[in-house]
């Protein structure tokens, strides 16, 4: 079976097939740069890094770009409200954006070029969509027509004549249709001077949608393979794009890949509701590897409920990945990756179905476990491969994050020599069946955050919680 991918403008699953062969490119709707990221932001990217790391898993080579929206109204107005110029709030956010993507192990893209570095290509786009009569001038503001563009609506599956106006048309007759969509919008009196960048038709900043056309064409060329995004960007933001590049005879994207949203209490995680949980915070309660193993477990397409016991049963799951891994590499030493078995292959391939690949791998630990209490080490050793190869795949290798997680190694020799300790003298209780005690020395350390865990070859330990990375 090859890599089949659900396509939101068709509806349907379609067999991939890239534009050239052995090379993917992928470009991804970033955010916006006027806070700081929380979980429902980054479950994209790690959706789109699985993609990217199955790609060339397989042998393709992947162009991937992910913009940054480094101006709008919302950095405009919180720059202002807090006194401060909307290109510092906006730099300040976006790097904690690139340090999020860091911590949750994901790759960082081929490119990741911001809004404000590329009007040029912006009024160019503008100015092929004038000539071609499928964008007007109004007063410095340049729209796009609606109407130009039969095809528009077809994205989001719906109908022109049955969808709003637009959110800026209240009040404004100045459209040829409320529906129409702002391309450029004239710069205001009461909004800072570098806001505003010079083109034929007078001052003015870029519109949210034609950016991302803009950028998308500037690095993937005319015609690319992937856009990504969340399930909230159907419409407007991608229909938008979509009418504006097609309308000026590009191509644009062969297949629209969308992500489900992660809700809390049944609604969407925004900031305007204010039920955010910010990367920076929730890893310091779970290790960066368990949330990312939480946000990839999930099928891309279906809505996620976060909750603390979805987080501690995540971290549970992972944490015997990781105990199985720690273990056969001690029995067997490193050892090269092995191949992905069949059902993980078919798991993937059938629209990155994660759930299924993760249950694959579940299944091999599980063999391998077996295997180490029988002291079959070819069989260990053929596990240990086939794990470490399906988890990179995921983004999960437990090898890879043990040497960008936790403290100093420092302070982990001395951790583990307190601990070494603690067990001494619950081996020692055990030994003169001194159950209570022995007892109440592992219910101490797991107080502590240290887990014990009791094996054919003695006592072994790991934290519960791992902060940072």
């Amino acid at each position: 079976m090859t890599l089949h991918l659900h396509d939101t403008a068709t509806r349907s699953l379609r067999a991939f097939e890239p534009l050239e062969p052995g090379k993917a490119s992928i470009y991804l709707c970033g955010l916006t740069t006027q806070g700081p990221p929380h979980i429902g932001h980054v479950r994209n990217w790690i959706n789109m890094d699985i993609l990217r790391r199955w790609l060339e898993h397989n042998g393709s080579e992947v162009t991937f770009v992910r913009n940054v929206t480094d101006i709008d109204d919302k950095i405009l107005n919180k720059a202002a409200a807090a006194r401060q110029p909307w290109w510092a709030l906006s730099f300040r956010n976006e790097r904690e954006i690139i340090a999020a993507e860091d911590s949750l192990g994901c790759r960082p893209p081929s490119y990741e070029p911001r809004a404000t570095g590329h009007v040029t290509e912006m009024v160019e786009l503008m100015q092929r969509l004038i000539d071609s009569g499928h964008a007007y001038v109004a007063d410095g503001d340049v729209y796009f027509d609606v109407r130009s563009y039969p095809a528009y609506g077809q994205l989001s599956g719906q109908r022109v004549d049955e969808m709003q106006a637009a959110g800026d048309s209240v009040g404004d007759d100045r459209k040829r249709d409320p529906r129409d969509f702002a391309l450029w919008k004239k710069a205001k009196e009461d909004e800072p001077a570098s806001a505003s960048w010079p083109t034929p038709w007078g001052r003015g900043r870029p519109g949210w949608h034609l950016e991302c056309s803009a950028m998308a064409t500037k690095y993937l060329g005319p015609a690319f393979d992937i856009h990504g995004g969340g399930l909230d960007l159907v419409f407007p933001h991608h229909e938008n794009e979509l009418a504006q590049s097609r309308a000026a005879g590009d191509g644009f994207a062969s297949y629209w890949m969308h992500n489900g949203l992660v809700t809390m209490a049944g609604e969407k995680m925004s900031k305007s509701l204010g039920n955010t949980l910010l990367v920076r915070e929730i890893v310091k309660h779970w290790r960066p590897v368990e949330v990312r193993y939480y946000l990839g477990a999930a099928h891309y397409r279906s809505a996620m409920e976060f909750s603390d016991t979805a987080m501690d049963d995540a971290a549970s799951a992972y944490r015997r990945i990781e105990n199985f891994v720690e273990r056969a590499i001690e029995a067997v030493g490193e050892t090269v990756e092995g191949p992905v078995c069949a059902d993980f292959t078919a798991a993937m391939d059938n629209d990155l179905g994660v759930p299924l690949a993760l249950a694959a791998i579940h299944t091999v630990v599980r063999e391998g476990n077996t295997a180490l209490a029988d002291g079959n080490l070819v069989a260990v050793r053929g596990a240990l491969g086939s794990v470490l190869t399906m988890t990179s795949v995921l983004g999960l290798d437990p090898r890879q994050w043990e040497t960008s997680e936790g403290d100093s190694a420092g302070l982990t020799d001395t951790v583990d020599a307190l601990v070494r300790v603690a067990l001494e003298q619950r081996t020692a209780a055990r030994a003169r069946k001194d159950w209570a005690a022995s007892d109440a020395i592992r219910d101490q350390l797991a107080d502590a955050g240290v887990l014990v865990e009791d094996t054919p070859d003695g006592p072994r330990w790991t934290l519960a919680t791992q902060k940072g990375r």
